[in-house]
C-alpha cells in the first residue's frame, strides 16, 4: 500500500506551501488556528493524518510565535499518529546563534534543534543555513538545500561583466567562494568586529577582485555602520 503524502503550512509560509503542494499535485492540507484571549493559540489539523508522511512548511523568523506554532504542529502530528513528520523550514530562525561568542550565552540554534527533536520531527528540510555545522545539532536527517540552484541561472541571464562576489561575514565565505568558483571570478570578505550586539565596531574588506584591466587585492577599512 502506497504511503499517503500530505503537505500542511503554518501561518508564516502559507503562499510557499501552496506553491509546493501545487507542484506536487495535491491540495494543501487544512489547518485551523484557534486564538485565545490571553494571546495563546492552538493549531489543529482538520483532516486525518494517521499513517501519512506529513510535511509541515513553516519559516521561523521573528516573532517567536512562528517557531512555537511549528513545534505545536509537529507535536500534534506525532499525537495523531503520522508515519513521518518532516519540518520544511525555508528560514531557520536563531541559526546565527550557533556558538558561544562570549561567556554565559545560549547556543540557541542547538536549543531549537533539541526542541524540534523532542516535539517529534523525523526529518528537517532547510535552506542556506548560516553555518553548515548546525546540521550536526540534530540526531535526525537534515536536508540542507542551497539557493544557488535558483540564483546561479538568474545571475547568468544578467550577463554581468567583471563580477565579484562578497560575503558579509566570515561565515558566508564558503558560499561566496562557491559562487565565485562557478563563475570563475574572485570574491571578497567583510571582516567585522562588534562592540555590542547589532552594532559593528570596525569592518574591513578583505580579498581581491578582477578589475577591468587587471586583478587587484585589498584590505581596506570601511566606516563604522550607523
Amino acid at each position: 500500500m502506497a504511503v499517503k503524502v500530505q503537505i500542511f503550512s503554518g501561518r508564516a509560509s502559507q503562499y510557499l506551501a501552496e506553491s509546493i503542494a501545487l507542484s506536487y499535485g495535491i491540495a494543501l492540507g487544512k489547518v485551523s488556528v484557534q486564538q485565545f484571549s490571553d494571546g495563546e493559540f492552538q493549531p489543529c489539523f482538520e483532516e486525518n493524518i494517521r499513517g501519512s508522511d506529513v510535511y509541515i512548511v513553516q519559516s521561523t523568523f521573528s516573532p517567536s510565535d512562528n517557531l512555537m506554532e511549528l513545534l505545536m504542529l509537529v507535536d500534534a502530528a506525532r499525537r495523531a499518529s503520522a508515519r513521518q513528520i518532516v519540518a520544511v523550514m525555508p528560514y531557520f530562525g536563531y541559526a546565527r546563534q550557533d556558538r558561544k561568542d562570549r561567556p554565559r550565552v545560549s547556543i540557541a540554534s542547538k536549543l531549537v534543534a533539541n526542541l524540534l527533536s523532542t516535539a517529534g520531527v523525523t526529518r528537517i528540510i532547510t535552506l542556506d543555513l548560516h553555518a553548515d555545522q548546525i546540521q550536526g545539532f540534530f540526531d535526525v536527517p537534515v536536508d540542507h538545500l542551497y539557493a544557488s540552484s535558483i540564483f546561479i541561472p538568474y545571475i547568468k541571464e544578467l550577463n554581468l561583466k567583471n563580477i565579484t562576489f562578497a560575503s558579509p561575514d566570515v561565515g558566508g565565505t564558503r558560499r561566496a567562494g562557491s559562487y565565485a568558483k562557478f563563475f570563475n571570478t574572485d570574491f571578497v570578505i567583510c571582516y567585522k568586529t562588534r562592540s555590542k550586539p547589532n552594532e559593528i565596531g570596525t569592518m574591513a574588506l578583505v580579498g581581491k577582485w578582477k578589475a577591468a584591466t587587471s586583478s587587484s587585492s585589498t584590505t581596506s577599512s570601511i566606516p563604522q555602520e550607523r
